[in-house]
């Protein structure tokens, strides 16, 4: 084939070698795409081609290029692990004498070709051992250390090298059978006693070179993954610890000691592991003098040895009661690794390997009995103390030249090192206990009292910083310091970011024990309102007022002026992002909903006022994208606001406290009601001029949304208001957060006499605009359909009434329901099963439903089974179950019949299942009218058949 020409069609090819070497040649050569897929796609059938056992052995003549002998080589491994079946046993032997053969000849090289040869015959031992081919790694090292073939030593030993480490490797990932991975694997344990000599005697030659040294490590790592035990390594496991002192064999030898120490089962074997711990204590030495010459990858690789040993054996060890100082020695050495001199990521990247052993190291102290725990709290609980202030060094900020060096990569990095050592804090808190705070607090306040030497602001921020990663999570209400702390807060002089951002999160962090103590609060509402006017600690001063308001907010009438005046002024400079200001918005309405009614009124006006009269604006204007982003945001303002305005709940409490009773409340009108009316007007201009932007009519939808879920009953007076604007809005153009406005309506309202006729004459309008819209086609519309099916479930719930009006066309609702159950949307198939499961317990008390099931009931049927037999996802099931179910606990009698007609028909609702099948299916379903969980089963069992997965490893997803 030559560059450019256009391969035949893959079938029509033979399988010779010249056609192998030709499409060989486009695939590595031809600059056409197409035509290197085609040659691909064709070499892929030669390989698994019979006549691959001729050409492979041709491909590997020394004259070819290394690319040919490649495939060759790739060829054969093919054959060996896919196709074994297929390899007649009498050819076992004479195929290991030529694969041995050519790795003779390889051995000097290429080096890529003697590789997947190596890996050919490994595949050939793994399905020879253990009968067909006892004791055959002993005869790959027999055959080469025999001299001969004209092939110089060292290559001789170097594929064997390869081979060896390749055996394991080919283990892991190689297709054996359950039963035969058990054979093999314990074939290859027991052939560990021909790896083992070699591999030492290798090792210990002074003369053998480093490539060869390092070639040994590497097959000791390979053969360590097979759980070879830990006490028949050992002797290797010292070579590897001198070889160390050698900068060319360190990285290798590092790799072959954790691999060996982190096997499972290496903690059967205490009185090796108490023998590495003083082989690792000597390492001390080594990894001083990396850290001092800054070298990074040695300080490194230490450190994974050291706490690849405590992590994975600290119990182990732990337990020696009588070596328990080398046991803390080594406690010692990972300390100095946590400790380790640097910023993390930039100058050094080790101290985080550490962190989980002292998870793992308390967790299993905290796990002896009582006696012996004492004992160990004694020696280790001082090495917690010392953890404490290492991982506080470790968090602190560099200097700020340093910090804005770095990369916005290297910067999130070092957050999420932080978010771990905060993590960690937490963790030792559980030790340590309420000590640990007066510990950090009584730090803090020499740091600040000290007038002698002033601190840099990363040391204060570090201890704020331990601080609040203990209070953020653990409650701190019991702890005497609180108030001191408090105290200290604002004598921090913040001339910084990061520090201004801690205090922040701190104060938000003890927001819950400022309720208890609400006189402090004057004391830090100050610095989180001036806070507020910084963009740069937009986040973290925003949700620390939020935390204060919804904590505090009876105690916070005597500041409320204050704290709105301070937010408007935030608002209006726009000086936070959307997100912040909704969550300000939010705060707001937690903190006037503590007020007197009138009160609240007169901050509403002053607060919205000015958003009122921008809307206001642009209503007028012509729609655009961006006074389009300007209404949405006030819509949001507004609806965030509503969300948290709550003049009538009880506060929920923490355990053990006494619920706070708030004021009944006051006569008249809801404030947010209040404000709605007077707004309302104006929400329908901007509706009438957006109507065609769903963005726009969600957010207007939200408002009330919120506030419905808010207010409750309270919302009572807009009812018949809010009902007829969504009637004409869903009229004009249907959308589904109109739906999902109707159905929070009819949740809340539907029962009530005084409201029923509004919500009943709009839950008759959405029905009848959505059967039009059916008609249309509503397959572009799954979002309306699930949110119609939502509405239909609830008024079937609440208020199944409703369904008895003549103006409502049940027959319709009922068959929209079962085209809905077709739809490929899983939300959407939810909902309408929900509906289904709704409708079916009204057959006996409402006529209408009665009729129509009992003229359409077939249909709903079919279309449940056409699901179950394969046309729906089986992540559904469980809810067709529940269809099924309710059919056969409401119209049992139809159910027999229909189940009958439908399951007559030839090949449905699958071909896959018997005329047997579908009876047994039919007896299960009619049999089963208490057990839902039992239908599912069922439902399971036969959508398996119905699909051709039952029994295979798709059905066990299950």
């Amino acid at each position: 084939m030559e560059p450019g020409r256009p391969a035949h069609s893959p079938d029509s090819l033979e399988f010779t070698v010249e056609n192998v070497e030709k499409a060989l040649h486009q695939l590595y050569y031809d600059p056409n795409i197409e035509n290197k897929n085609l040659a691909q796609k064709w070499l892929m059938q030669a390989q698994v081609s019979p006549q691959a056992w001729q050409f492979c052995w041709v491909l590997l003549s020394p004259e070819k290029v290394q690319e040919i002998q490649y495939f060759g080589a790739s060829a054969l491994h093919t054959k060996i692990s896919r196709y074994w079946g297929d390899i007649p046993a009498e050819q076992y032997d004479t195929l290991k004498t030529q694969l041995f053969g050519q790795i003779t000849r390889f051995a000097s090289g290429p080096k890529i070709v003697l590789t997947r040869l190596c890996v050919a015959l490994a595949s050939l031992a793994l399905n020879m051992m253990p009968e067909a081919w006892p004791a055959a790694v002993s005869e790959m090292v027999r055959v080469f250390q025999a001299e001969g073939a004209g092939v110089d030593g060292r290559a001789r030993c170097l594929a064997l090298l390869e081979l060896l480490t390749v055996l394991p490797e080919e283990f892991q990932t190689s297709r054996l059978p359950q039963f035969r991975r058990g054979q093999v694997r314990g074939a290859l344990g027991q052939e560990w006693a021909a790896v083992f000599p070699l591999l030492q005697q290798l090792l210990r030659q002074a003369d053998s070179p480093g490539f060869i040294k390092a070639k040994v490590l590497k097959c000791l790592s390979s053969w360590v993954l097979l759980d070879v035990p830990l006490n028949e390594s050992e002797g290797l496991l010292q070579e590897c610890f001198a070889a160390l002192c050698d900068p060319e064999l360190f990285d290798t030898a590092v790799e072959a000691i954790v691999n060996a120490i982190s096997q499972p089962d290496s903690q059967r074997y205490v009185n090796t592991l108490l023998k590495l711990v003083p082989q690792v204590l000597q390492l001390q030495e080594q990894l001083r003098q990396a850290v001092q010459s800054g070298d990074m990858e040695t300080s490194h690789g230490i450190c994974r040895i050291a706490v690849a040993l405590g992590e994975n054996h600290s119990r182990a060890l732990l337990e020696q009661v009588e070596q328990w100082q080398g046991f803390l020695a080594l406690v010692n050495m990972i300390m100095f690794c946590t400790g380790i001199p640097g910023h993390y990521p930039v100058n050094e990247t080790t101290s985080s390997l550490t962190l989980t052993f002292w998870y793992t190291l308390q967790d299993d102290i905290m796990s002896f009995e009582a006696e012996k725990q004492a004992v160990y709290l004694q020696v280790y609980r001082p090495v917690y103390f010392q953890l404490v202030d290492v991982l506080l060094h470790k968090a602190q900020f560099p200097s700020d030249e340093e910090y804005s060096s770095w990369s916005s990569d290297e910067k999130e990095q070092f957050r999420i090192y932080r978010v771990d050592i905060s993590d960690t804090l937490m963790y030792v808190f559980e030790m340590l206990g309420v000590e640990l705070l007066s510990n950090l607090y009584d730090k803090l306040g020499r740091l600040l009292t000290n007038t002698e030497q002033p601190s840099s602001w990363q040391h204060t921020e570090a201890l704020l910083y331990g601080f609040q990663s203990i209070a953020e999570t653990i409650d701190v209400n019991y702890s005497d310091v609180i108030p001191g702390l408090i105290g200290l807060i604002p004598r921090i002089s913040i001339n910084n970011v990061q520090l201004a951002d801690t205090v922040m999160f701190t104060i938000g962090a003890l927001a819950e024990w400022l309720a208890d103590h609400p006189v402090m609060l004057s004391s830090v509402l100050p610095l989180v309102l001036h806070a507020l006017g910084n963009p740069e600690l937009s986040v973290s001063s925003v949700s620390t007022l939020k935390k204060i308001c919804r904590e505090c907010k009876h105690d916070l009438p005597p500041y409320a002026a204050n704290i709105v005046a301070v937010s408007q002024e935030v608002l209006i400079k726009q000086i936070h992002k959307t997100s912040q200001c909704m969550w300000l918005m939010q705060a707001l309405g937690f903190l006037l909903s503590a007020l007197p009614v009138e009160e609240i009124l007169r901050n509403l006006h002053s607060l919205i006022t000015p958003y009122i009269q921008q809307l206001e604006k642009l209503a007028d204007e012509t729609p655009n994208p961006s006074n389009k982003l300007a209404i949405i945001h006030i819509l949001g303002l507004l609806s965030n606001l509503f969300t948290t305005l709550d003049v009538t709940r009880q506060e929920e409490e923490g355990e053990g406290a006494p619920p706070v009773k708030t004021a009944p409340p006051e006569p008249g009108p809801n404030p947010v009601v209040v404000v709605l009316q007077q707004v309302f007007a104006l929400i329908q201009t901007v509706l009438s001029k957006w109507l065609n932007d769903s963005q726009v009519v969600e957010a207007v939808c939200a408002i009330f949304e919120k506030s419905v879920k808010t207010l409750l009953h309270d919302f009572a007076p807009m009812v018949s208001q809010l009902s007829e604007m969504l009637g004409q809005m869903y009229s004009t153009i249907p959308q589904a957060s109109a739906l999902d406005l109707t159905r929070q309506m009819v949740h809340i309202f539907a029962s009530e006499t005084d409201h029923f006729p509004p919500i009943k004459a709009l839950f008759e309008l959405v029905t009848s605009v959505t059967l039009t819209l059916f008609q249309q086609g509503p397959r572009d519309h799954p979002d309306i359909v699930d949110s119609f099916m939502q509405l239909q479930a609830q008024a079937l719930k609440r208020k199944p009434d409703l369904f008895l009006s003549e103006n409502l066309d049940v027959k319709a609702v009922f068959h929209c329901g079962v085209l809905s159950l077709k739809f490929p949307e899983a939300p959407t198939v939810k909902s309408t099963c929900l509906f289904f499961t709704e409708l079916l317990p009204h057959c006996a008390d409402t006529p209408p439903i009665g009729q129509v099931v009992q003229e359409d009931g077939k249909l709903l049927l079919q279309a449940v089974l056409e699901a179950v037999g394969g046309q729906a996802s089986r992540s559904l099931m469980d809810q067709f179950a529940e269809v099924l179910f309710a059919l056969n606990k409401h119209c049992f009698n139809c159910l027999a019949l229909w189940l009958k007609e439908a399951l007559q028909a030839q090949g449905f609702p699958s071909s896959r299942v018997s005329t047997e099948q579908k009876d047994t299916f039919s007896q299960q379903i009619l049999r089963e009218r208490v057990n839902k969980r039992r239908v599912k089963e069922i439902v399971k069992e036969f959508t398996l058949l119905c699909r051709g997965l039952h029994g295979t490893e798709y059905a066990a997803d299950y």
